[in-house]
């Protein structure tokens, strides 16, 4: 059964040996780990993978072998295995999404806790139960405006919460732009300052020295000019924001070479009280949002980059977060991050043209003064020329 996992692994160029797959094998008859799909993954990474930076690699060849084959819930009672296979795809008129009522947080969280302790079996299709491929807002694989994603693929981009473990990778700062623009716009906003050691050659203030002394060399050295500008970037990773990874790592890779003050940090869809600076670490090595505001003076510009699509509950409401159960609304962290760092804006990869159409676009942008830009070249040096203010 486990053949086909090796060969995907070979193909996604994962420098995995035979003998390091029996061995993968041995520990499994062994019975090392329990019948979990995350234990699997620890142990296969361990024993398959020989370099960190093909972590990355391992994990999107995993996924898309594994794809939607377990659900674990710390709920009320597990639920069934093979519920993430959605089998049924509605295809709804806009006129029968229209009709679909998102219900309210309260409802929607007390529902799903008598769901749970009413269903007794899987469930595909319908408008009911826990299950999938149909319009009840619980589960996964069909269609319902705003609900609880139950592990499985959604798409709607309106989840309430979200029911799964979700693994995120950092954006990649070197990778190759193919454009020079990105580090053009980013230019607007510098303010060249000589600190530090004079380790420069001071050609002119060289040559005037050792004219005025006979011709006899005199040497002068200065300190390298360094852009002055602090730069504090908050980036949204994972989710809806994988469709926009090569546009981020254009401008995290452009960010990281023009700003030599730049601190970094990760959050998923709205900013609540901590961030994370490694998404593989993301739930051991956490940073206090409070922490931000207190170690950074506010010289800093702070910069979001994120497209702001969500629904309306991880941003208004306490607990609205997807992954947990936050105390205080993300609106509330908004507030106190702009007010903190009165420079700021945020960057959307969203087109333009859906923004009005996004309930949660207007609400950040609102909480941003808006100071929302597109991930545009002219969006970018619109969002520079505010900053540098």
């Amino acid at each position: 059964m486990l053949v086909p996992f090796f060969q995907t692994l070979r193909a996604a160029r994962l420098p995995v040996s035979p003998k390091e797959f029996l061995t993968l094998l041995d520990a499994l008859r062994q019975g090392v780990i329990e019948p979990s799909l995350d234990q699997f993954y620890s142990l296969a990474r361990t024993i398959l993978v020989k370099d960190e930076a093909l972590y990355d690699r391992f994990d999107r060849a995993f996924a898309a072998f594994f794809k939607g084959v377990e659900l674990k819930l710390e709920l009320a009672r597990d639920l069934p295995e093979d519920w993430l296979k959605a089998q049924l795809k509605l295809e709804l008129t806009p006129e029968q999404r229209a009709q679909l009522e998102a219900l309210g947080w309260d409802e929607l969280m007390d529902t799903l806790k008598k769901r749970l302790e009413e269903q007794q079996e899987r469930h595909e299709g319908g408008s009911r139960w826990i299950g999938t491929g149909g319009t009840s807002p619980f589960g996964n694989g069909g269609v319902n405006p705003a609900g609880v994603r139950i592990g499985g693929a959604g798409g709607g981009k309106s989840a309430v919460k979200v029911w799964e473990q979700r693994g995120y990778r950092d954006y990649d700062d070197s990778v190759e732009l193919g454009t020079r623009n990105i580090k053009v716009a980013l230019r607007r906003l510098r303010r060249f300052a000589r600190e530090g050691a004079a380790d420069e050659l001071a050609l002119d203030d060289t040559i005037r020295a050792t004219a005025a002394n006979a011709g006899y060399l005199d040497i002068k050295m200065r300190p390298e000019r360094h852009n002055k500008v602090k730069l504090l970037l908050l980036m949204d990773v994972g989710g809806t924001m994988d469709e926009h990874i090569h546009r981020v790592e254009e401008l995290f890779s452009a960010t990281k070479s023009e700003f030599k003050h730049l601190e970094f940090y990760y959050f998923h869809n709205c900013i609540y009280d901590y961030v994370w600076k490694n998404n593989r670490r993301r739930f051991a090595e956490k940073t206090p949002t409070w922490d931000l505001i207190h170690k950074y003076n506010r010289d800093y510009k702070l910069v979001f980059v994120g497209d702001a699509t969500m629904s309306p509950y991880e941003i208004l409401q306490p607990g609205g977060s997807v992954e947990y159960m936050n105390e205080e609304a993300g609106s509330v962290w908004l507030d106190r991050l702009t007010q903190a760092f009165p420079r700021h804006a945020w960057i959307n990869p969203e087109p333009h043209g859906v923004w009005e159409y996004r309930q949660s676009i207007h609400l950040v942008q609102g909480l941003m003064h808006q100071h929302m830009y597109p991930l545009t070249l002219s969006g970018l040096e619109a969002a520079m020329r505010h900053l540098s203010k």
